[in-house]
């Protein structure tokens, strides 16, 4: 349902956002299951998910994989019908894209969603906010950028989900957002939290340290 809303003397419509968050992966080298590890008094995966209702945002779906069956009561617990949980069974012999697939198949209509790793815990929410301050009526995909690198998370419109499903072409994720250029737009921002990704214990370590002070 979208609401409207007055100002300035204008009607003006809310956009309905979601977001989708890849929590599938082996975590090898962690070593460690990513999504239940402790970061700022919750789990690294509550980090993600929340980063993203910071802004407002109506759902979440989480793609699931490995250990899924030790993560999703949690997050059924912690969230109830906020988060959608899809599960990509074949996670171990699959890339990114089959996960943002199977998310999409999951996904409740809506204007656009955020589209997050489940290891990138500390976007803020000011990042998120400017992609959708800059959302035009034309479908579009908004990257973040930091120094003039496209990071995550991109604002995707939900009117592109047919073209990420029916993508068959190898190259994965990088060749759908090369083959979609077009109508790709950037939003500097100023947010050190788009390039951590916490992809080994060193990673972890070093996030531990510089934001479980900014609690």
């Amino acid at each position: 349902m979208f609401v409207n809303l007055q100002r300035g003397g204008l009607l003006l419509r809310e956009e309905a956002i979601c977001g989708l968050v890849l929590a599938a992966g082996l975590s090898s080298r962690m070593q460690a299951f990513k999504p239940l590890m402790p970061l700022r008094g919750k789990t690294l995966i509550e980090n993600t998910i929340d980063s993203i209702f910071s802004c407002g945002a109506k759902k979440v779906v989480v793609v699931t994989g490995h250990r899924a069956e030790e993560l999703e009561p949690i997050l059924k617990s912690r969230y109830a019908d906020r988060v959608i949980i899809a599960r990509n069974a074949d996670y171990a012999r699959t890339d990114m894209l089959c996960s943002i697939r199977i998310g999409c198949r999951a996904m409740p209509e809506c204007d656009a969603f955020f589209l997050l790793p489940g290891d990138m815990p500390v976007v803020q929410e000011s990042t998120f906010r400017s992609l959708m301050e800059h959302r035009g009526p034309e479908p579009s995909v908004i990257f973040p950028t930091l120094d003039g690198y496209r990071k995550h998370p991109p604002l995707v419109d939900y009117r592109l989900v047919p073209r990420i499903l029916s993508f068959s072409g190898e190259g994965g994720l990088r060749q759908l957002w090369k083959e979609q250029e077009s109508i790709i737009r950037t939003v500097p921002v100023d947010d050190a939290g788009v390039w951590v990704d916490l992809d080994t214990r060193q990673d972890y370590e070093n996030c531990k340290e510089q934001y479980e002070k900014k609690r």
